[in-house]
């Protein structure tokens, strides 16, 4: 007489990431306690309790990764800056080629 097996990912939830958002949210305004916010969303509190403390570890990221795109955006700037200038000091020592060759400066 064999067991059943249970395959316990088919009867695991999974939640949003927009619906832990806003149970961390609702968390840290702190007007209900955790146990009355997982209670009304239909979650356990040991999870709730999880999704507070990851957010709260990954606070930090979200600046760093903000500031990493201005870094980045601001040195890309740069560089195209430096490439339209060095372009300009190509043209213009082109056209001052060209000008002296056909004789046109008048100096």
């Amino acid at each position: 007489m064999g067991q059943k097996k249970v395959d316990h990912d088919v009867m695991r939830k999974h939640y949003s990431a927009t619906l832990k958002a806003q149970i961390v949210q609702e968390v840290l305004c702190g007007e209900k306690t955790m146990s009355q916010i997982a209670a009304e969303n239909d979650v356990h509190p040991n999870l709730v309790r999880l999704w507070k403390t990851t957010a709260i570890e990954r606070f930090p990221s979200l600046f760093e990764r903000e500031n990493a795109d201005r870094e980045a955006e601001r040195f890309a700037h740069d560089k195209q800056l430096r490439e339209l200038y060095e372009e300009i000091g190509r043209l213009t020592t082109h056209v001052a080629f060209l000008k002296k060759k056909s004789g046109v400066v008048h100096e």
